[in-house]
């Protein structure tokens, strides 16, 4: 019975020291979370005002078949862009971004088109690596604090391949899988396709409004070009941000949950530590009365 209540006691001081380091996850992610959600939201009107500013330029026919516009007509080869997290304890949110990749693979691959991953995280870089499988791309070691530089290059990248030939090793479509931050209890895994773009052609005003009299410097052909290309990056670049804001929203439910559980996991072994000593002093009892006894007799 001494045996039994020291590997409860064991037992509870090691749930102890891990619901300590839970508790203080926790605490760093309540911390980054707010930061990471108001840098996500402050990206979010760049990309809206691009996407208007090109809706006005396709809304006056100029240069609507713009190459980042079009659709190929050889898709054989696409890029998928997965956006996971370099540290775990964020519960199920890397993999529910990898079963999307798995589900959208599967799904392309039945349309005869072969998938080309670029991943971003380390947990993601793992996953394929692990099960050797080969990536176009991969970027790691900032996805908790993203930084603009990465998502230029990323998209960069991708802007690249989708301007070259599939049979030059490009690629005909562009697809982006991450997390969109809803809120601190609700992260949701999005797949959107951000090549070729699809601008709706609205006129700014609104319905049965004229649009007004516009001029571009130096062409319109030229700012629409670069626009684009801008649009491309500033959607890299939000969707960076906001997985960001998704991970640590994850990070801080999924720590405080384990912390919960932890405690509800010692005040059980607790009890159990109780009944356990309570039975050794029980057989204590039991046998110095029948020591005497047998003294008596």
């Amino acid at each position: 019975m001494g045996a039994q209540l020291r590997q409860i006691r064991q037992r509870i001081k090691s749930i102890k020291s891990t619901a300590k380091i839970t508790r203080a996850q926790e605490l760093i992610a309540s911390s980054r979370v707010g930061k990471a959600r108001d840098r996500a939201f402050a990206a979010g009107p760049y990309a809206r005002e691009i996407a208007k500013a090109a809706s006005i330029l396709v809304s006056h026919n100029l240069a609507v078949n713009h190459a980042l516009l079009n659709r190929r007509p050889d898709t054989s080869r696409v890029a998928v862009v997965l956006m996971t997290s370099d540290r775990g304890f964020c519960g199920g949110y890397n993999n529910n971004v990898i079963r999307q990749a798995q589900a959208l693979t599967e799904l392309l691959r039945g349309e005869g088109k072969q998938p080309e991953y670029y991943v971003i995280g380390s947990k993601g870089v793992d996953w394929f690596r692990f099960r050797d499988r080969e990536m176009a791309g991969q970027w790691a070691g900032m996805t908790g604090q993203p930084d603009y530089a990465t998502a230029a290059e990323v998209g960069q990248r991708l802007i690249d391949a989708f301007d070259m030939p599939t049979r030059d090793g490009g690629v005909g479509e562009v697809h982006v899988i991450y997390t969109e931050f809803v809120s601190m209890l609700n992260q949701r895994t999005t797949v959107h396709r951000i090549l070729p773009m699809e601008i709706e052609e609205a006129p700014e005003g609104g319905e049965g409004t004229a649009l007004p009299p516009y001029e571009f410097e130096p062409s319109a052909r030229e700012v629409l070009d670069e626009m684009l290309r801008k649009y491309v990056r500033s959607r890299i670049w939000f969707m960076m941000l906001t997985s960001a804001a998704a991970e640590w929203a994850a990070r801080r439910t999924a720590m405080m949950s384990a912390t919960e559980n932890a405690h509800d996991l010692i005040s059980a072994l607790t009890r159990q530590a109780n009944e356990a000593r309570q039975a050794e002093i029980t057989t204590e009892l039991t046998e110095i009365v029948g020591g005497v006894e047998a003294l008596k007799q």
